[in-house]
């Protein structure tokens, strides 16, 4: 299915054959020493890309992005606290969404057309426990400013949790550096693997505030004791680990994650300059490198444009959903992103457009 498109998603995301090749071996039975080592390097080779403190642990969850955002919640949080939400998008609202559906206390920070550098001037006047936030809000493709709130966070001795799952690998996020305390990542996104598995990186802070939770599966304690022994509780996406491993030594061999940051960052760019001559604007100031979210500025429909995208040339980019399906269209850099590759896409838009590309 598809396979002859080209991938311009924000997740899934292209992925290189070598990581293809480790997907399409036997899945190996993981209950043993040879499966721990795995998890073990895993978790190491996450907590040095987001260069996470000293003491740090990694939760791995066969689930979705989502599910480690509840279960950060749950975890974490509860009728005592009361946290401050960012929400500047679909992903924001899912924050307090989860936060009301369990009964975490929280004010839901509506923003727009800003990326929080000034959040001392901005925030509520409220005492919080806690600052929730998408560093990148992929449904405006909008990026935060993480170092500003952790200095905000700093200053209020605020928990901090951050969503980076469309946006680590591509953009800059140093633990350390922002005074982060929970991390949330994906594999589908910039880690550019199958759809599958959640990680969690959490700081000794987070880990001093860990709860006992009514759940079995989301139950971090138990995933913590399980981890001593380079395992997880129940299956773990076990091809998708492997995966990660791979993925991991690619990072490093290619030149670590300054280097992957530099490389989205280039293409990211060259897509950006390439278009400028066609009847489209970036939907937000602060774009990532992970994405450019567009908007047309000729009338026709985002959404259109997507479907004539697929059914036209093969080229698969991301529709908007709700108020903004006819607005807001997305185009990834994420995974095994080339400017060669990009040019497909460029070359469609021209074409589409019937202007001349110079």
């Amino acid at each position: 299915m598809y396979e002859d498109h080209y991938i311009f998603t924000p997740g899934p995301v292209k992925m290189s054959q070598e990581i293809l090749d480790v997907g399409a071996k036997q899945t190996p039975y993981f209950r043993n020493c040879e499966f721990s080592n795995v998890v073990y390097h895993c978790e190491k080779g996450l907590i040095d890309i987001v260069n996470a403190p000293e003491g740090s642990k990694v939760i791995f969850l066969t689930a979705s992005g989502t599910a480690g955002m509840e279960s950060v919640v749950m975890n974490l949080l509860n009728s005592n606290d009361n946290a401050l939400v960012v929400n500047g998008g679909g992903f924001g609202a899912r924050f307090v969404d989860i936060c009301n559906i369990h009964d975490v206390p929280n004010t839901n920070f509506q923003v727009n057309n800003t990326n929080l550098k000034d959040i001392e001037a901005l925030a509520p006047q409220d005492k919080f426990s806690s600052l929730i936030v998408n560093a990148h809000e992929t449904s405006v493709g909008h990026l935060y400013d993480l170092t500003a709130l952790g200095e905000y966070t700093k200053n209020n001795n605020m928990m901090y949790i951050v969503d980076a799952i469309s946006m680590l690998v591509t953009d800059e996020l140093d633990m350390q550096k922002s005074h982060i305390d929970v991390v949330i990542a994906s594999s589908q996104k910039g880690f550019a693997l199958p759809p599958g598995l959640t990680m969690v990186v959490l700081s000794p802070t987070a880990l001093e505030k860990l709860q006992s939770v009514k759940s079995l599966y989301f139950n971090f304690k138990d995933y913590l004791s399980n981890g001593e022994r380079g395992q997880t509780p129940y299956t773990p996406a076990v091809t998708i680990m492997l995966q990660l491993e791979a993925r991991l030594n690619q990072i490093v061999r290619r030149g670590g994650i300054t280097q992957s940051i530099a490389s989205a960052r280039e293409v990211a760019d060259y897509f950006r300059l390439s278009i400028k001559g066609l009847p489209l604007k970036v939907a937000s100031l602060f774009m990532p490198n992970a994405m450019t979210a567009l908007t047309p500025t000729d009338g026709k429909s985002a959404l259109d444009i997507v479907n004539d995208l697929e059914n036209k040339y093969k080229v698969m980019v991301c529709p908007n959903g709700g108020d903004e399906r006819d607005t807001i269209f997305r185009v990834s850099h994420m995974g095994d992103m080339t400017k060669e590759y990009t040019d497909v896409l460029i070359d469609a838009l021209f074409d589409y457009y019937k202007v001349s590309r110079n």
